[in-house]
């Protein structure tokens, strides 16, 4: 083979000689490759046998049609073959799932017709007579996994009337049924239930919350039709349909449901929280502006955190998602309702500043600090304010030292804001930085009169000591540059003690040599103020400790070191 056109040829003959095979050897040769190409993972032998052993039209599976891998491979002349790593099922090469592709007439409704076999295989009696207490399918059923949690994928993509009528007759009394669990638990979704941490108990909901949760559209409509359904129904955590629809970001549900005789889009569940919520927790723009369009809509509803749906619009984790448009865009929609409480504070004293300060948006900070009703400087229940937020996320949140930087220069602008305030636990926004190793923070700070670079926390450390050593196991993700850069700014001011012990009499030395930071032992020995063999509280000195981590420098020729012994 040449040429691309020569590998779509050869792949074109070889399926042509696979539907030239005897009627049953054709059968099951193409639907074999279709599910191959189609699934939307990759299938078991096991898996892929039972599928293809499904009749449409029985009510039950006769176990005489499920076909041996052997007989697949043999029908598929090559194209299907068993991965010898994984032992899942794959096409014989990835240009035949291009091939396939590029040609999509080469099967009708694939996508459908797998939303078939799944939803006939999961009305079967011996499907329906498993216990829905059962949190793993049986041995016995291969394909029941695959079946309950894709279904609604294939369906959301392709579907026909015998769809939607297989798929009405497993939702009727679906929480009884084990595919229910298997779905709302499997791994592909982030159903809503799913927020309440340590609930193991069945989840109840209705057929309404299942077409939410999938997308499914017209199987939605037609749920509705039947007139059977309460659309305000709860599942077993007081979560509505249209709440769960206004989570996935399904708007077309949204507004069908929205439609109905008597919804309430402003039902809470048992967290406090409205669709309005959830939606803003998601960023789904167009599903926030659809809710606020209805005049009964409150788009200040606290839930019993404190939180409103502005505060949500903040709660994405950005290590995941750090999208500051997409949160602004919810910011800006919310903000310019007057009946919104910009400056909302939840049980623990956050606001919409302390949020969007502590994830380094600029934007959206300076968008609530044009409002005269945002207090600046305002802090939560751990002492902690919106500066001192922008100067430490800590850890995950490194990436967004840029936003960081924005975000303090912009605080530090204003008069009404304290850049030396201290917490609960005796941090300032200083010592953050310092721990975050943020050297263009820690600079900006230090160029403040008021803000003193050698403060003691409550455990006695200093910026210095955060940033000699910050936290155990961290790992750097520019390989210790910027704390570098934090130490380096710190060590040239003269009122900065690069001695100086914590209650635990640790020193910046001894927390560098313990985690191993061989530039911050470098700078820290270069000092003559600073003594190598200083032991803290446990008698241990800055040479134990690099002698544990594997820190050499800590020996260095013109800096003779005596042992500590424990």
């Amino acid at each position: 083979m040449s040429s691309g056109q020569d590998v779509g040829d050869v792949y074109a003959a070889t399926l042509e000689r696979v539907r030239a095979q005897k009627k049953d050897r054709a059968r099951l040769g193409m639907e074999a490759i279709m599910w191959v190409a189609y699934s939307r993972r990759r299938l078991s032998p096991e898996e892929l046998c039972e599928a293809l052993g499904v009749e449409i039209g029985p009510t039950d599976l006769d176990s005489d049609n499920v076909p041996s891998i052997r007989t697949i491979l043999n029908c598929g002349l090559g194209l299907v073959t068993v991965d010898s790593s994984s032992s899942k099922v794959r096409l014989v090469h990835f240009t035949l799932q291009e091939h396939i592709q590029a040609n999509p007439t080469l099967f009708c409704s694939p996508h459908s017709m797998i939303a078939e076999v799944c939803l006939t295989y999961l009305n079967f009696g011996c499907i329906r007579d498993l216990s829905p207490a059962l949190r793993s399918p049986p041995p016995t059923t291969p394909f029941l996994e695959y079946a309950s949690q894709y279904w609604g994928v294939h369906a959301r993509r392709q579907i026909s009337a015998s769809v939607i009528s297989l798929a009405l007759k497993l939702l009727d009394g679906f929480d009884a049924h084990i595919s229910c669990e298997l779905l709302l638990r499997g791994e592909f979704q982030n159903a809503p239930h799913w927020d309440v941490r340590g609930y193991d108990g069945p989840i109840k909901c209705t057929a309404l919350h299942i077409a939410a949760l999938l997308g499914g559209l017209e199987i939605m409509v037609s749920l509705l039709n039947i007139n059977k359904w309460d659309p305000n129904a709860t599942d077993s955590l007081g979560s509505t349909a249209l709440m769960w629809a206004a989570r996935m970001g399904h708007g077309a549900i949204v507004k069908v449901l929205l439609e109905q005789e008597g919804v309430d889009p402003n039902i809470v569940n048992d967290l406090g929280r409205t669709a309005l919520s959830w939606a803003a927790e998601r960023w789904h723009k167009g599903i926030v502006q659809m809710l606020l369009e209805q005049g009964d809509v409150n788009p200040d509803n606290a839930n019993k955190s404190g939180r409103t749906p502005l505060s949500w619009a903040f709660e994405r984790d950005p290590w995941w998602w750090a999208s500051e448009k997409a949160c602004s865009e919810i910011v800006k929609i919310l903000l310019e309702r007057n009946d919104v409480n910009p400056d909302s504070a939840d049980k623990r004293g956050r606001t919409p500043l302390s949020w969007a300060a502590r994830y380094g948006y600029e934007n959206i900070v300076r968008m609530l600090l044009e409002r005269t009703d945002v207090s600046p400087d305002i802090t939560d229940e751990d002492g902690r304010t919106p500066l001192s937020w922008a100067a430490g996320p800590k850890g995950w949140q490194q990436d967004t030292n840029k936003g960081s930087h924005s975000v303090v220069k912009i605080l530090l602008e204003r008069k009404d804001v304290n850049p030396d305030s201290i917490d609960k636990s005796g941090r300032t926004p200083l010592s953050w930085a310092a721990w975050n190793g943020y050297g263009g923070v820690v600079q900006m700070l230090l160029e403040r009169n008021d803000v003193n670079p050698d403060i003691t926390d409550g455990d006695g450390r200093t910026p210095l000591s955060w940033a000699a050593g910050p936290e155990l196991g961290f790992q750097f993700p520019d390989g210790g540059e910027s704390y570098k850069e934090a130490v380096k700014i710190l060590l040239e001011r003269n009122n900065v003690n690069p001695d100086g012990a914590d209650k635990r009499g640790r020193t910046p030395l001894s927390w560098a040599a313990e985690q191993g930071r061989h530039q911050m032992v470098r700078m820290l020995l270069e000092r003559s103020d600073v003594n190598p063999c200083a032991p803290d509280e446990d008698g241990r000195t800055p040479l134990s400790w690099a002698a544990e981590s594997g820190c050499e420098e800590i020996s260095v020729p013109n800096r003779p070191v005596r042992p500590s012994w424990r």
